[in-house]
């Protein structure tokens, strides 16, 4: 396994939309796995996306306290329900945070690494990890749901790193 290197904002590929896998139990898929799950432990995060390691592929990885880690394949929550607000930061954004609404109970549909379909129940912590993983394979950031006069101070921040030649965008 091998620690990638986290894309921060600006970088491109955290504003696409991210592909499908079509052949999940393919070696680079499953090293890609391997490797997101090796970086987000390092990292210190619950959760991981394609995206945040340079690769537009609609995998997630997540590893909640006293769970085994477990990798979602093209994911998609089918199920959802409740709202409340959060306090959510993103490897891909550090040193920052935010509150937003997020779902307190979802249900996702996708495929293990074994390639078998699996359905996963969440609420609490894990759902909204899940929910900000999958935000991250549509090209969606936790702060696209601040109220706007924070989106902009956000914004301003992010460029200002991105003029300094900090940002994550390298290959």
């Amino acid at each position: 396994m091998t620690v990638r290197k986290l894309r921060h904002m600006p970088a491109a590929v955290l504003r696409k939309k991210a592909r499908k896998v079509s052949s999940v139990t393919d070696k680079s898929i499953q090293r890609l796995i391997d490797d997101m799950m090796e970086t987000m432990q390092q990292a210190g995060g619950v959760g991981l996306a394609a995206p945040q390691v340079g690769v537009s592929l609609r995998v997630v990885v997540l590893q909640m306290l006293e769970e085994e880690p477990i990798a979602i394949i093209n994911p998609e929550i089918v199920k959802q329900s409740g709202e409340g607000q959060v306090v959510e930061g993103c490897l891909s954004l550090p040193g920052q945070s935010g509150e937003i609404m997020r779902y307190d109970a979802i249900t996702v549909k996708g495929l293990n690494r074994q390639g078998r379909k699996i359905r996963i129940k969440a609420d609490g912590l894990k759902a909204q990890a899940l929910q900000h993983e999958l935000d991250h394979l549509n090209g969606v950031l936790y702060i696209d749901h601040l109220e706007e006069e924070v989106q902009t101070e956000t914004s301003d921040k992010i460029e200002e790193i991105g003029a300094g030649g900090q940002s994550g965008s390298a290959t």
